[in-house]
């Protein structure tokens, strides 16, 4: 119980700094903080996407966020500086609410890491 609500209130921290920097304080949703993660990865935040670029910011945050779990590997960026990633391990069946759990925590680990949070 400990855990999940330190797990709430660096993920609240999250919402409130991101949302303040990104978004003028209205709150952002777990979709938008991946794309912003992948607009991170990705090195060039000042550019226009097409949607399916877009997906394609995304999939880079996913496996970001989900590589110290071994899910994902680095492997390369390609020649226009997207970088790719390898599967070692096929995600688990998790439900939605599951789903959505290992993402708040990939993310907070993410920004921990980023120094953003504490």
């Amino acid at each position: 119980m400990k855990k999940e609500k330190s797990l709430k209130v660096k993920w609240d921290e999250i919402i409130k700094i991101l949302s303040n920097k990104f978004n003028d304080g209205e709150n952002l949703d777990i979709e938008a903080i991946i794309y912003l993660i992948g607009l991170q990865e990705l090195g060039r935040i000042n550019l226009k996407f097409r949607k399916d670029q877009k997906i394609d910011l995304m999939h880079i945050a996913i496996c970001r966020l989900l590589e110290p779990y071994g899910y994902y590997q680095f492997n390369y960026t390609d020649k226009d500086g997207w970088p790719h990633y390898k599967v070692l391990t096929k995600l688990p069946n998790l439900k939605s609410g599951e789903q959505t759990l290992l993402m708040k925590e990939a993310i907070i680990n993410y920004f921990s890491q980023k120094q953003l949070i504490q």
